[in-house]
């Protein structure tokens, strides 16, 4: 088994760990969001289903020794293949399709290498049983897992700190050739036994179990997908609240694969009764989370998350283990999780935006997740014991309760119908009620000879799911609640929303990015030209422009949002303002007038900023705003020594680079403070506070609390009044971390 062991292990190794490497080279080419690595999880996956397609043709298909040729050939083709690391003719030139440039890409660096790897696990192991036949090979599919959890826990922590994106690719180059060798060993082996490998098997076991009906293979598909969309939709929810990062690719990605070696090493670990009471705990928290949103804190966001895809996968491949067939279908199993990985990578990366105008494939992937349990309860009438389903029906039936009755005050409360008084004592008649039904039945003898608990099981999992529907829908609901127009693309989700329509003075629109607030302009034409949110008169932003020459100003900015910057705009200015998203523009221009307003001459650049300044001719600015990371998935590619070459090429002598860092979950000042130093650039930290001590509320609620970190060579600049005195001391201390490149830059150090 050895050999077969090594290999397996070494290509599940090879093939995880170059998911996060290839990830961060072309990360900073298509914008550094979530849509960029859920294409790279559903190209990974694309191919695994073609690698599981092979080995199951070949082994069904070819004699052994035919195998062991055709492989090793493939073999020497995808040596020749190497290296794996993307040309600069690959960057984007455009505006075009992100998804398909991406799989393109990946294709190109990656095909043949990915797609032999991919078939390591299912070839190497229908191997091993023609070679040792009567031994089964499923343990070393959970070895093939460990060694795909183990290159996706090191990545963050071992090799991603330690070694350059260069010196990563070339290590794993050659450990794959190191894996060629291995397979080699295994293909002489196989070739050895010869015709003995071809004799078909009469394992008894194998005799023993009846061909899986089509029901059992329908499952076989929709459980894998299911846990697939659950992955996916988790790493983009996560992502999108704090950015693209390999811990938190790693992550979702780790807890899939920790699910499917504890499911498949022995089926003493998944038991169906304890995992019911944890799925159903576990899909009501991550209801509650989605119904906090970004009120709850982040840690806790990642628990619940976590906890709830750990739950819901163990139920997914624990059911699945439990519908295995015998070794000799083997490949077609396994071919079929393979399917349903594809089936849910395509559902989130391409059905689900064309389907959906919001985040809603983790919704579904819940509601799938319960649906399907329920399924496989009500097709198993012997596997499991009568005092389980028993207690499971005690368990249910309180869960129902329970919801039902935190749901009749959430409803009552939402229409005003009852006091609290009232739905105090309502909500103890019904459980008063309830609780004189249950000792009833009891006292009468009825729960012992009742037999139907299955069945009743079964009714409350259906009354569960319903819930679930119901909790889910209004959840999605709320989140509607003051949307006027709603996008969604490559790039995530745009939302506009309308507040106090009925007072003119006070109505306004504001532009969402996800759950981030992207800017707010009042309606009234009085108001409407007023620096709002982050821009507001004292904020560094507004300090910074006021202290530039009264001259004509050129004046870049990253980050478009509203278009909030063209206030500051004068007759005669120049305002170039680069954005990666075209909707953003879109709908700068159709809800709001910043942009139309402003006296200044305005040009928007569509794509990405540091691939856009990389190759324009220098601009001579005098400020270059960059206010792209205050947002939920912040491109790191634009905070990197690199990135600040870039942009000091496009800056006069004494030009100004302003850094938007107020940001709830991450600390980017001392980032930021640290590039500057490094390049020679005087910092300027202005912080400005919300006034608490206002009695007046509502005084400039428009204006919020943010930080603006200054850049500049020019010392005189900085020593301005309106800039000195309300400038802060740089934190240097809070953070030891090292300076930002290309190669390196770790978001795990600065998180709040």
């Amino acid at each position: 088994m050895l050999p077969y062991a090594l290999t397996i292990f070494l290509g599940a190794f090879l093939l995880f760990q170059v998911q996060p490497l290839i990830g961060k080279y072309i990360l900073p080419w298509f914008g550094g969001g979530p849509g960029v690595w859920t294409t790279c999880l559903l190209f990974f996956q694309v191919l695994l289903l073609g690698g599981y397609a092979y080995a199951h043709g070949l082994t069904r298909l070819a004699r052994s020794r035919a195998q062991v040729l055709v492989h090793l050939g493939l073999l020497a083709l995808a040596v020749i293949w190497l290296p794996i690391t993307p040309a600069d003719s690959w960057k984007p030139q455009g505006e075009g399709n992100p998804t398909l440039e991406i799989l393109l890409l990946l294709g190109a660096c990656l095909g043949v290498p990915y797609f032999l790897l991919a078939s390591t696990g299912p070839l190497m192991q229908q191997w091993f049983s023609r070679v040792r036949p009567g031994i089964s090979p499923y343990r070393l599919y959970a070895l093939s897992n460990l060694g795909s959890l183990l290159a996706l826990v090191s990545y963050p922590f071992v090799f991603e700190p330690r070694l350059t994106r260069r010196m990563q690719a070339e290590a794993w180059e050659w450990s794959f050739v190191a894996y060629a060798v291995f397979c080699g060993w295994c293909a002489m082996r196989l070739w050895r036994a010869g015709q003995k490998a071809d004799a078909p098997s009469r394992d008894d076991a194998d005799e023993a179990v009846p061909p899986p009906g089509w029901t059992q293979k329908l499952l076989w598909l929709l459980l894998p997908a299911c846990a697939s969309v659950l992955l996916l939709a988790t790493t983009n929810k996560i992502c999108q609240d704090v950015a693209v990062i390999p811990f938190l690719w790693v992550l979702p990605l780790a807890i899939y694969l920790l699910s499917f070696i504890i499911s498949f090493d022995s089926p003493r670990w998944y038991g169906r009764f304890p995992f019911t009471l944890a799925l159903i705990a576990a899909l009501g928290a991550m209801v509650w989370a989605l119904f906090e949103g970004t009120d709850a804190r982040l840690r806790t966001q990642i628990l619940i998350y976590a906890a709830g895809l750990f739950i819901c996968c163990m139920v997914c491949h624990g059911e699945l283990y439990r519908l295995k067939p015998a070794p000799r279908q083997l490949t077609s199993f396994y071919l079929m999780i393979a399917a349903g990985g594809a089936l849910g990578g395509v559902f989130v990366a391409l059905i689900a935006p064309l389907l959906f105008a919001d985040f809603y494939e983790l919704h579904w992937g819940m509601w799938l997740c319960a649906a399907l349990l329920t399924v496989i309860c009500i097709r198993d009438r012997e596997g499991t014991p009568m005092a389980q389903w028993r207690w499971l029906v005690c368990v249910l039936m309180l869960a129902v309760f329970v919801g039902l009755d935190f749901g009749l005050a959430a409803a009552v409360r939402r229409q005003s119908v009852l006091s609290p008084g009232a739905l105090t004592w309502l909500r103890m008649g019904t459980w008063a009620c309830l609780a004189l039904l249950v000792l009833s039945w009891i006292a009468r003898g009825k729960f012992k000879s009742f037999r139907a608990w299955r069945g009743l099981a079964c009714v409350w999992l259906a009354l569960g799911v319903a819930a679930l529907a119901v909790a889910l829908r209004l959840q999605a609901r709320d989140a509607e609640d003051t949307a006027i127009a709603k996008w969604r693309n490559f790039y995530g989700i745009l939302k506009v929303c309308e507040f106090h329509k009925e007072d003119p003075d006070a109505h306004y629109l504001l532009l969402q990015h996800g759950r981030i607030t992207h800017g707010i302009q009042f309606t009234d034409p009085r108001f409407s030209h007023m620096p709002t949110t982050y821009y507001g008169s004292g904020s560094g932003i507004a300090l910074g422009m006021g202290a530039l020459p009264e001259t004509a100003r050129r004046i870049g900015v990253i980050g478009l949002g509203t278009g909030s910057m063209a206030v500051f705009g004068r007759p005669g200015d120049y305002l170039r303002i680069y954005e990666i998203n075209p909707d953003v523009l879109a709908v700068a221009r159709s809800h709001f007038t910043y942009l139309s307003n402003s006296p200044a001459q305005v040009d928007v650049v569509l794509g990405d900023a540091r691939l856009s300044l990389e190759r324009e001719p220098p601009q001579e600015f005098d400020l270059l705003a960059l206010d792209a990371f205050n947002s939920d998935a912040i491109p790191v590619h634009l905070l990197t020594r690199e990135a600040f070459a870039v942009y000091a090429r496009h800056l006069r002598t004494n030009g100004v680079i302003a850094v938007h860092t107020s940001n709830q979950y991450l600390d980017l000042e001392p980032v930021v403070v640290n590039v500057a130093r490094h390049l020679g650039f005087h910092v300027a930290v202005i912080n400005f506070e919300e006034d608490e001590d206002d009695t007046d509320e509502e005084a400039n609620w428009w204006e919020y609390a943010s930080t603006w970190i200054l850049l500049t060579r020019d010392q005189e600049y900085l020593r301005l009044p309106a800039i000195s005195q309300a400038a802060s001391p740089a934190k240097t201390n809070t953070h030891p971390i090292p300076l930002w490149t290309d190669d390196f830059a770790s978001l795990f150090q600065i998180l709040n």
